[in-house]
């Protein structure tokens, strides 16, 4: 079997309809169209639902303010922090390797080290810290400083 051999099955393709060629073809005149109305004569706009009410106006538009200058924080409670044994150091990296924060851009150095380029992660005080850790995060509400505190850990602030 040669290139030029191959050919589709029969009956799989179609003449295209040659519209508007004379009475004799049997599509002149309208072409198709039909008489009279939007149809015939090409006036349908996108969007046009038949005089029922469009899509893009029975959908709720965006209300209210939305902060542009607003900065988005990961969140962690510290009842999610008794997952480390005692002593660890527990950085951006450490939490999202764990799994517990989703959306930082890690970036992986050619000797191994891993950093988060992109995302802020704050620890909130939610639940109780059994343990001492030495916690790195960008932000820290002030009830989970005091119970990291409590636990005998520290709290450092990433620039």
């Amino acid at each position: 079997m040669k290139l030029e051999d191959l050919k589709p099955n029969p009956g799989a393709k179609h003449r295209a309809k040659r519209v508007g060629r004379g009475i004799g073809s049997g599509h002149g005149k309208t072409s198709t169209r039909g008489h009279k109305g939007q149809h015939s004569r090409n006036t349908v706009r996108p969007g046009f639902e038949g005089g029922q009410t469009p899509l893009h106006r029975r959908l709720p538009r965006f209300r209210g303010f939305h902060n542009k200058f607003r900065t988005d924080y990961e969140v962690v409670n510290l009842s999610d922090l008794n997952a480390f044994e005692a002593g660890t150091v527990v950085t951006p990296e450490l939490l999202a390797e764990r799994r517990l924060v989703r959306k930082l851009t890690l970036d992986k150095a050619e000797d191994g080290t891993v950093t988060a380029t992109d995302g802020l992660v704050k620890i909130l005080g939610d639940g109780e810290l059994d343990r001492a850790l030495t916690i790195k995060a960008h932000k820290f509400s002030k009830s989970a400083q005091e119970k990291i505190a409590a636990a005998g850990g520290t709290a450092e602030v990433l620039a």
